[in-house]
């Protein structure tokens, strides 16, 4: 079996059949010729499949150690289809410290067509089991958790949902299969926000969604196809390109984020850096069993919970940009009481540590010196 290095590179892909190209080509069309009704080469129409888009699809579930992978054009678009297997009156179980997307599409959105959804802290998986009822059919959580890196035991998690017989999905976008494999640890679907690490150049949007179950991604590819939230070629493309060299930027990424981390625990203005690497970190021993390492994204607050020290200093940064998003090879700074989390109430938000003087960073592969020279000049 590949190795995951191996994978990122080879893993599903195959030579081009038309001309032996050795990466995939970028099938720019959306329809395809038939010698008869209905008589094709495996592809019709672009909506449903694509050359390109299903070349990234079989890399997903290679790096992922799944079966089956499904790119759509968003990672919302992504857990969209995700709760359209779903019908009114059924119910969600998510962790309460989640990012401000999901919570919108979740409390905005799919509440109002019946689906009932309950935020409850996952640190202890036993506290799970309190929430679920017979209507529940999905436990939704993040791994890190956006932004305030909590933990949560996937092998635990999964083995609950199992006893109730209940789908567990999991956001996989900030810990990327390079750090963790929920599948192996009994998830039912991992999903990515693959604009973030796995294309990691910030240049494009999509979601992605790996599964393991036949039954299951047959309806997912139903849903992908019925609801139409595909990728574009192009995208799928600069995708399989990224992915190509996710485990050396993931190794830089871990190795960067270790060291700002570490600067940032010491600094006398600095309350608190949330950060899994720490021993000190909530449930830094599940981190270390289910992760390869802790990653490049992190957390911290001033001290004295001052919203204008927070501000000041993302907008004095030079080498983070101040931008949303995460996980491209650039550094970025996002306060996300005002940017990523914005849609979450206030009085809810500050519940799980998103307080007004909380910065994100997503730690890009810049030397790290610069890193911390940045933001040494900005904080003081």
């Amino acid at each position: 079996m590949m190795k995951f290095n191996t994978k990122t590179i080879h893993g599903g892909q195959e030579i081009d059949a038309a001309y032996g190209a050795v990466i995939p080509p970028i099938y720019q069309t959306s329809t395809f010729a038939q010698s008869i009704p209905g008589g094709h080469k495996g592809y019709g129409y672009a909506r449903s499949s694509n050359p390109t888009r299903h070349a990234l699809e079989k890399s997903l579930a290679s790096i992922e150690n799944g079966t089956y992978g499904l790119a759509f054009g968003s990672g919302m678009a992504a857990i969209d289809a995700i709760l359209k297997l779903l019908k009114p009156g059924d119910e969600v179980i998510s962790t309460s410290d989640l990012y401000g997307g999901t919570y919108r599409l979740f409390t905005k959105i799919f509440a109002d067509f019946g689906i009932v959804f309950r935020f409850v802290s996952m640190a202890d998986p036993a506290q799970i089991e309190n929430y679920i009822s017979n209507a529940t059919k999905l436990i939704w959580i993040e791994t890190p958790t956006n932004p305030m890196m909590s933990i949560i035991d996937i092998l635990a998690v999964s083995k609950i949902a199992k006893k109730h017989q209940v789908l567990l999905a999991v956001d996989n976008t900030f810990a990327t299969p390079y750090l963790q494999q929920p599948l192996d640890l009994g998830a039912d679907i991992v999903m990515h926000s693959a604009t973030k690490y796995l294309g990691g150049h910030s240049d494009l949007i999509m979601g992605a969604l790996i599964v393991k179950n036949k039954e299951l991604a047959e309806q997912l590819y139903f849903i992908q196809n019925a609801s139409g939230a595909i990728c574009g070629p192009q995208d799928a493309f600069l995708a399989l390109r990224g992915i190509k060299t996710l485990h050396v930027r993931m190794q830089r990424h871990c190795e960067n984020g270790r060291a700002v981390a570490e600067y940032l625990a010491q600094h006398p203005k600095i309350e608190k850096v949330y950060w899994p690497g720490f021993k000190t970190h909530p449930n830094h021993h599940i981190a270390k069993a289910q992760m390869k390492d802790f990653g490049g994204m992190l957390s911290f607050s001033t001290k004295g919970n001052n919203y204008k020290e927070a501000i000041r200093i993302v907008e004095n940064l030079k080498v983070f940009t101040l931008a949303e998003s995460l996980g491209g090879v650039e550094s970025l700074v996002g306060h996300p009481a005002s940017m990523t989390h914005a849609s979450i109430p206030k009085e809810d938000r500050e519940k799980t540590g998103i307080v007004d003087s909380l910065i994100r960073l997503s730690v890009g592969i810049e030397d790290v010196d610069d890193l911390i020279a940045d933001l040494k000049q900005a904080i003081n």
